[in-house]
């Protein structure tokens, strides 16, 4: 069974945080067509994605996309297996190692001792009875015969281990190969099926349009539709009453979008531990930073649209002046949250990146040791391409992502929901002079 040995590059990752949301925003805004129909484009992405076990074949509708699912299964049931004879190989093989080892360790020392029994021997006998070295010598005999008599139990140990699990390990490395062997046929069939729509797709999408029937909605379905587009829930945009507000709603859509990344990312995982036996030493990470970050940038959005968890009993009944006097009171405590966050997320930034790390100029500036505008007078191309310059605090498994620019997102949440507190001090001050 072949393996992956992908491993995503550092930047690669901020590339698809960055890039990935600004296609899905524009994707998003486009007009939707009248008509639902199937698209060539959505059937490719399904092929690449989760063409493996039939996807694009059932989103077309197709039944014949119950083939791929036995094979798939086959795969996964073979994969259980090598991993099953991986163990036993492995269990048979370090029995094997012990073994080999105890009687390369013993034979020679058996081989000393017998060596120097007729000298202790003859030792022993010219000592005289009852002397010091009489007992020396009995001491240095029973030694050596000790040394034989237990060195040839392991040997003899050792040797039943050799013949009794040699036969093992050659049937477990057979049955691994075999069952390896079987999940890679099976996967290379299901590749050559998928080969095989990825040229019939365009016509697969022609007869499946071809069979959608047009659409016909009841006057009940059409007076439904327009009593939910009357009374349906308030859009975001409607949130949006200055630049501020505006700022905390682009930046929650930005990235509300990171976790159409994370379904990607983790379908990856899976298909990468289960079927190609090569479980990633990044994703895990990747994610539960990424969702961090998404956390505190999500932030001042989920202020600015109240989606915040909050308790209603007295607060629901209350008039929009009087919500606004409580808002304004019960700020105080908000203020405080949100300054500690922006001085403490400033300060986890600054210890990010002063890690001493090649970069002199920067780990100075973060320490206080020169200035803003000395820093920057001191850049120069060596600073982003000498390798040896590694940027600021990094994370400690095999990956080594650098953790700094996280530090930093911290600092744009914490920024992101101070100012939005600004903008919802500034409303409620205009309800309270309003009075409505």
């Amino acid at each position: 069974m072949p393996g992956l040995s992908f491993t995503l590059p550092h930047w690669l990752y901020w590339v698809g945080l960055i890039v990935f949301p600004l296609v899905a925003m524009v994707l998003s805004r486009r007009p939707r067509p009248k008509e639902q129909r199937f698209s060539v484009a959505l059937g490719y992405l399904i092929l690449i994605t989760g063409g493996i076990i039939g996807l694009h074949r059932f989103y077309l509708r197709n039944l014949w996309g119950l083939i791929f699912l036995p094979i798939f299964v086959f795969v996964l049931y073979a994969n259980i297996q090598t991993q099953e004879a991986r163990g036993v190989l492995s269990d048979m093989s370090n029995q094997m190692r012990v073994a080999e080892r105890t009687v390369e360790r013993e034979e020679p020392r058996i081989a000393e001792a017998r060596e120097s029994l007729p000298e202790l021997e003859a030792a022993l006998a010219e000592a005289e009875e009852g002397s010091f070295a009489r007992r020396s010598a009995e001491k240095r005999l029973k030694r050596a015969e000790d040394t034989i008599a237990k060195g040839e139990a392991r040997l003899t140990e050792a040797r039943a281990t050799i013949v009794e699990f040699g036969p093992q390990r050659d049937a477990a490395a057979k049955l691994r190969q075999a069952w390896s062997d079987w999940a890679g046929r099976a996967f290379y069939l299901i590749l050559a099926l998928m080969a095989l729509d990825a040229v019939l797709l365009p016509f697969l999408v022609r007869k499946a349009n071809a069979t959608i029937p047009p659409e016909q909605k009841t006057e009940a379905e059409l007076a439904l539709e327009a009593a939910e587009a009357e009374e349906g829930p308030k859009h975001d945009r409607e949130y949006a009453e200055n630049w501020i507000d505006r700022l905390s709603l682009f930046c929650g859509e930005f990235v509300s979008y990171w976790a159409v990344i994370a379904v990607f990312v983790y379908y990856y995982e899976v298909i990468a531990r289960y079927v190609f036996n090569s479980p990633t030493n990044w994703a895990h990470e990747a994610m539960y930073l990424m969702f961090g970050m998404q956390y505190l940038i999500a932030g001042s959005y989920a202020m600015l649209t109240e989606s915040h968890v909050r308790v209603d009993v007295f607060y629901a009944p209350l008039t929009r002046p009087k919500k606004a006097w409580a808002d304004l009171l019960t700020s105080i405590f908000f203020f405080i949250f949100a300054g500690t966050l922006l001085v403490t997320s400033w300060i986890f930034a600054m210890d990010a990146i002063a890690v001493p790390s090649g970069n002199s100029i920067v780990s100075d500036w973060a320490r206080s040791e020169m200035t803003l505008f000395e820093m920057l007078g001191s850049l120069s191309l060596d600073q982003w391409t000498d390798p040896a310059i590694r940027w600021g605090e990094i994370s400690f498994n095999e990956w080594e992502v650098p953790l700094w620019p996280m530090k930093w997102v911290m600092v744009m949440g914490g920024l992101l929901l101070v100012l939005q507190g600004v903008s919802k001090l500034g409303k409620d001050i205009r309800a309270i002079r309003q009075g409505a």
